[in-house]
C-alpha cells in the first residue's frame, strides 16, 4: 500500500516535469498506468478481504511522539480504494478524448500530474489507520484539488473558485488537526480505531469532536459551507466527475463513517449530524431547481446527496451505516456518469445551458439513454442500484424508530422529492426539445467519440448490474459495513415486498414528478436572498481590509522601528525570566576563566564593535562587522572548536562580499535617525540588549544541573554513525532532520533573493532601478556600470585562474573528510563558493558573463534531492528517516574502506550551499544590463576606478 501511494506521487512528479515531452496521447497513457495498476491490485485483494484477511503497514517516523504513517486495508478501505482507483482510471480514459487539440499541452500535463497526485492523496486518505496519516493526506487532497480547480490559471473565475475551495477546506483542515490532536491525546493513541478509548464525557473530547466535525463539514460541503462546491465547477468536467462527486467530497463522509460508531452515543452527536445533513440535503435540492447550467445543477444535487449520506452515517446505527455504504457506492456511479454525460453534451454542442439546448436527444440517443438510466438511479427507480440503496436507507430509518431517526426519515423523504424534481429538470433540459430555447439555440456540432461514451457506459452498466445483483452485492458490501460497525449487516434486495419503504418511494417519485411539472409551467424559483458565496466574499474582503489597516500600523516601513520593537520585547522577556527565576539554578560549569590571549581577542572584538557603531560610512561599518566575525572565529579556535572557526571564517568572508555587492547601490553614509528615537533612547535600548544578552548567556552557561547529552553523543559518534568528528555527526546524523530543514530554508532564501532582484530589474525596465545609483533618477541618460570592486588587477586575475581548480579540489576534500576531521558539506560548499567569488572579483570570468553556464537552481534542487533521498532510502529499508548505514568495502591496493550513507547527505549540503552562493553572486553581482559589473563585453576595455 505504501508503494501504491508513493507511486502516484512519483508518477505525478514525472508527468508535471516531462508531460509536455510525451505528447497528448503519451501524457494520458502515462497517467493511466499507476491508477490502473492500483485498481487491478486492489481488485486482486477482494477475495482475501472477504475471507476476513486484513492487511496493514506502518512506517514510524517519530517513535517518541508516536508519529507514523499507518495504512490498513479492511473492507471499507478496500471499497473506497476501488472507487478511487477505478473511477480515476475511467475518468482519465475519458479525459483523453475530452481535451482536444485546443488545450495547450502544458495545461494537459498539469492536469494529468495534478490528477494522479490527487488520486494518490485520496488513496492515502481512505487507507489511513492513524490520525496523523489521515491529516497529512487530508491536506494533500486540499492542495491538489486547489491545483485542479485552478487549472485555467489565466481565468479569473477559476482562480477565485480555487482560492475559495482552498480557504474553506483549508480552514476546516486546521480544525480537523486540532480535533484529532485532542482526541489522540485523550485516547492515548493515534490509531483511528483506538480513539474509542477517549472518555466521551470529557470536555477535551467534546471539543475535539466538534473540531473534527467542522473539518468533515467543510470537506464534504455541508451547511453552511456548501457554497464552495458549486464554485468549484470552474474546473474541467473530468475533475468535477472525479473530485466533486466520487472522491474528495466523500472524505468528510468517510471520516464520519469511521467515527460515528465510536461516538454516536454522545448526547449532541446525532442531533447535530441530522440537522446539518438535513439542511444540506434540502438547501442543495432547492438550489439545484434554480440552476440553468447543467453542471451547476449537478453540483447542487451533489451537495444534497452528500447531506443524505451525512445523515445516514451520522446516525451511527448499524442499519443506517450499511445503507450509507450502499448509497455511497451508488452515488459514486450515477453522479460520475451524469457529470461525464453533461461533459459529452458540452463537448458536442458548446453549451451546458438547458434553456439553449435543442435536438440533443435526437442527435445523441445513446447519450440520452445512458443519462436517463443514471438519473433514474439518482431518483431511486428499479431495477437500479440507486433504488436498492434508497430502499435500504428508508427501511433502516423506519426500523430504528427513535426520535432522530424519524426526523431523518422526514428530511430524507422531502429531500428525495427534490431529487426527483431536479433529476427530471436535468434530463428534460438536456435532451427534450421543449417549448423552444430562450436564446440562440445550441445544437450538436459533432458526434461524441467512443472515448467519451465508453466510460459513461461502464458506469451505467455497473449501476444496472448493482441493482439486478442486489443480493450478492449486499453480501460483499456487508464486509465494508462491518469494518465500520461490527453489528452492521449488509442486506440488499431488489424486491422486499409491499412495505412502507416501497410506498414511500412511490410517493416520492409521484410528488417529485408533480413538482417538476409545476415548476416547468412557472417562471421558476425566485433567487435566493442569502448566498454563501456572497457571505464568504464579504468575510474575506473584511479580513483583507482589516489586515491592510493593521499592516499600515505595524509595518510602517521603518527599519529602526522594527528593530526597536524586537529589542524591547526581547528585553522584557529576559527581564520577566530573571525576575521569575526561570532558568536560574546551580550549575557545575563555569562561564568564567580563559587565557590572556582569549581575553585579548575579546577586547579586540569589542573595540571593533564600538568602531562599527561610531563609523559614519557604511563601508567602514561593514569592515568592522567583519572584523568582529573574524575575532569570533579566533575565539572558537582558541576554545578548541576548529569546525566552528572554519565555518565562521567562510561565512564571514562570503557575507562581506555580499555586503559589498549591495553597498554599491546604497549611499555612502547613513540616513538621519528618526525623530521619535533620540540618541538617549537608542543608547538605552542598545545597552539593555547588550547587558541582557550577556547576562542570559552567562546564566544559561552555568544553569546545567544534569550531565550534558554531549557525553553520550561523543561516546556513540563512531560506533553508531561511523564518524570521529562529533560536530559533523550531529549535523548529518543526530540532528539530520534539523539540518535538512535549515538547508531548505537556505534554498528558499536564495529563491527570495533571486525574485527580489528580478523584480528590481522589471522596475528598471519601467524607468526606475531600485538597485541602481541612488543619486541618479530614472530619467535621462545613465552612465556605464562601474567595475565590481575596483580596478581590474591582471595579477589577481591570473592568480585566481591558477588556484580556481585547486580550491574546488580542496572543497571536495574538506567535504569528504568532514565525518572524521574538521570540515563537512557546509564548509566545503562555502570554499567552493569562494573559488567563484575570487573569479568574480577578478572581473574577467566568461562563466559569470553567461548566466546559463551557472545552473544555480539546478544545483540547489540537486542538493535537496540528495539530502532527502538519503533519508527516504533509509526509510525504505525499514530504518528511521536519515538513519546512517555503514559498510566496509575492501579495495585493491587501498585496503578496507568504510562507507557511510550520511556522506551522501553531506554531498547534498555541499551542492546546495554552492548553488546558493552562486545564485546570490550572479543576481546581486549583475547590473540591470544582465552582465556582472566589471566583466566587460568581449572586446571592451575595463575601466579603472570604483564608486
Amino acid at each position: 500500500m505504501v508503494l501504491l501511494v508513493t507511486s502516484h506521487i512519483l508518477a505525478a512528479a514525472l508527468l508535471l516535469g516531462l508531460g509536455a515531452r510525451l505528447g497528448r496521447r503519451g501524457t494520458i497513457a502515462a497517467a493511466l498506468v499507476v491508477p490502473g495498476v492500483a485498481a487491478a491490485w486492489f481488485a486482486s485483494q477482494i477475495g482475501g478481504v472477504l475471507d476476513g484477511a486484513e492487511r496493514s503497514q506502518r512506517w514510524t517516523w517519530l517513535p517518541d511522539l508516536d508519529v507514523a504513517l499507518s495504512f490498513r486495508l479492511d473492507g471499507f478501505a478496500l471499497l473506497m480504494a476501488l472507487v478511487v482507483t477505478g473511477m480515476g482510471t475511467l475518468v482519465l480514459a475519458y479525459s483523453g478524448s475530452y481535451f482536444g487539440p485546443e488545450v495547450p499541452l502544458e495545461r494537459l500535463s498539469r492536469f494529468a500530474g495534478g490528477f494522479v497526485a490527487f488520486a494518490g492523496a485520496m488513496l492515502g486518505l481512505v487507507l489511513a489507520d492513524d490520525t496523523w496519516t489521515l491529516f497529512i493526506f487530508w491536506e494533500a487532497t486540499t492542495i491538489t484539488s486547489f491545483v485542479l480547480i485552478g487549472l485555467d490559471h489565466e481565468g479569473a473565475g477559476a482562480r477565485s473558485a480555487a482560492q475559495q475551495a482552498l480557504l474553506v477546506t483549508g480552514a476546516g483542515g486546521l480544525a480537523l488537526f486540532g480535533g484529532l490532536a485532542l482526541l489522540a491525546d485523550a485516547a492515548g493513541t493515534t490509531s483511528l480505531a483506538g480513539l474509542s478509548a477517549a472518555p466521551a464525557t470529557a470536555v477535551v473530547v467534546q471539543v475535539g469532536l466538534v473540531l473534527v466535525l467542522v473539518g468533515a463539514f467543510t470537506k464534504s460541503a455541508q451547511f453552511p459551507f456548501q457554497f464552495w462546491l458549486p464554485g468549484a465547477m470552474a474546473a474541467p468536467t473530468p475533475v468535477s466527475a472525479f473530485l466533486h462527486s466520487a472522491t474528495m467530497v466523500k472524505a468528510g463522509v468517510v471520516l464520519v463513517g469511521r467515527l460515528a460508531p465510536l461516538f454516536a452515543e454522545v448526547s449532541w452527536w446525532r442531533p447535530t449530524l441530522v440537522v446539518v445533513g438535513g439542511l444540506t440535503m434540502l438547501t442543495g435540492g432547492i438550489s439545484a431547481l434554480r440552476q440553468h447550467d447543467a453542471k451547476l445543477l449537478l453540483a447542487h444535487g451533489t451537495v444534497s446527496q452528500l447531506g443524505l449520506l451525512m445523515v445516514l452515517f451520522g446516525l451511527g446505527h448499524p442499519a443506517t451505516t450499511a445503507a450509507g455504504v450502499a448509497l455511497l457506492v451508488g452515488h459514486a456511479l450515477f453522479k460520475a456518469a451524469l457529470f461525464l454525460a453533461v461533459g459529452i453534451v458540452d463537448h458536442a454542442t458548446g453549451s451546458r445551458d438547458i434553456r439553449r439546448l435543442t435536438g440533443v436527444g435526437r442527435r445523441l440517443p445513446w447519450v440520452a439513454a445512458m443519462t436517463a438510466v443514471a438519473a433514474a438511479s439518482m431518483v431511486g427507480l428499479p431495477p437500479l442500484l440507486g433504488f436498492v440503496a434508497k430502499e435500504a436507507a428508508l427501511d433502516a430509518l423506519v426500523e430504528e424508530g427513535d426520535a432522530w431517526s424519524v426526523v431523518a426519515l422526514v428530511v430524507v423523504v422531502v429531500g428525495s422529492v427534490l431529487t426527483t424534481a431536479y433529476s427530471a429538470r436535468l434530463w428534460f433540459g438536456l435532451f427534450s426539445d421543449g417549448p423552444g430555447p430562450t436564446d440562440e439555440p445550441a445544437t450538436v456540432r459533432h458526434p461524441p467519440s467512443v472515448g467519451l461514451t465508453g466510460p459513461v457506459g461502464v458506469l451505467v452498466g455497473l449501476t444496472i448490474a448493482g441493482g439486478l445483483l442486489a443480493g450478492p452485492l449486499g453480501d460483499r458490501l456487508g464486509v465494508a459495513s462491518e469494518a465500520l460497525d461490527p453489528a452492521a449487516e449488509g442486506h440488499l434486495t431488489l424486491w422486499a415486498g409491499l412495505h412502507l419503504p416501497l410506498f414511500l418511494s412511490v410517493g416520492i417519485v409521484a410528488a417529485g414528478a408533480g413538482l417538476h411539472l409545476l415548476l416547468a409551467r412557472s417562471p421558476g424559483l425566485p433567487a435566493a436572498r442569502l448566498s454563501g458565496t456572497r457571505a464568504f466574499q464579504s468575510t474575506l474582503d473584511g479580513l483583507l481590509v482589516g489586515a491592510r489597516r493593521v499592516t499600515a500600523i505595524v509595518q510602517s516601513g521603518s527599519l529602526p522601528a522594527y528593530m526597536a520593537v524586537v529589542f524591547v520585547v526581547l528585553i522584557a522577556a529576559m527581564t520577566a525570566a530573571f525576575v521569575g527565576g526561570a532558568g536560574i539554578g546551580p550549575g557545575g560549569t563555569s562561564a568564567t576563566g580563559g587565557s590572556v590571549l582569549q581575553a585579548a581577542v575579546a577586547v579586540l572584538a569589542a573595540a571593533m564593535a564600538a568602531a562599527m557603531v561610531v563609523a559614519r560610512r557604511r563601508f567602514v561599518a561593514v569592515l568592522m562587522l567583519g572584523a568582529v566575525g573574524y575575532a569570533m572565529a579566533a575565539i572558537f579556535m582558541l576554545y578548541g572548536a576548529p569546525d566552528l572557526a572554519l565555518t565562521q571564517v567562510l561565512v564571514e568572508t562570503i557575507t562581506l562580499v555580499v555586503f559589498l555587492l549591495v553597498l554599491r547601490h546604497l549611499p555612502e553614509g547613513y540616513s538621519p535617525p528618526p525623530e521619535w528615537a533620540p540618541r538617549a533612547v537608542r543608547i538605552a535600548i542598545s545597552l539593555a540588549v547588550g547587558l541582557g544578552v550577556a547576562t542570559f548567556a552567562l546564566v544559561a552557561g552555568t544553569a546545567r544541573t544534569t550531565s550534558p547529552v554531549a557525553d553520550e553523543i561523543v561516546a556513540r559518534s563512531e560506533p553508531d554513525a561511523g564518524g570521529r568528528n562529533v560536530v559533523n555527526v550531529i549535523l548529518v546524523d543526530v540532528r539530520g532532520v534539523d539540518t535538512l530543514g535549515e538547508i531548505t530554508v537556505l534554498a528558499i532564501a536564495a529563491a527570495g533573493v533571486a525574485n527580489l532582484v528580478r523584480a528590481a530589474r522589471r522596475d528598471h525596465g519601467a524607468g526606475t532601478d531600485p538597485l541602481g545609483d541612488p543619486h541618479l533618477s530614472g530619467a535621462g541618460p545613465q552612465p556605464d556600470p562601474p567595475d565590481a570592486i575596483g580596478a581590474r588587477s591582471v595579477i589577481f586575475d591570473q592568480v585566481s585562474r591558477a588556484v580556481f581548480t585547486l580550491i574546488l579540489l580542496v572543497s571536495v576534500y574538506v567535504t569528504l573528510r568532514g565525518h572524521n576531521a574538521p570540515g563537512g558539506g557546509f564548509a566545503g560548499g562555502l570554499i567552493a563558493g569562494m573559488a567563484f567569488v575570487m573569479r568574480y572579483l577578478a572581473a574577467g570570468s566568461p562563466h559569470l558573463r553567461r548566466p546559463r553556464a551557472l545552473p544555480t537552481s539546478g544545483l540547489i534542487a540537486t542538493g535537496l534531492l540528495l539530502a532527502v533521498g538519503t533519508g527516504l532510502t533509509a526509510a525504505a529499508t525499514g530504518e528511521e528517516f536519515l538513519t546512517s548505514s555503514i559498510a566496509e568495502v575492501g579495495l585493491p591496493l587501498i585496503g578496507t574502506v568504510k562507507l557511510v550513507s550520511s556522506t551522501v547527505f553531506d554531498i547534498g549540503v555541499y551542492v546546495l550551499v554552492l548553488g546558493v552562493v552562486l545564485s546570490v553572486l550572479t543576481h546581486l553581482g549583475s547590473e540591470s544590463s544582465g552582465h556582472p559589473p566589471g566583466l566587460a563585453e568581449p572586446g571592451a576595455s575595463p575601466r579603472a576606478g570604483a564608486r
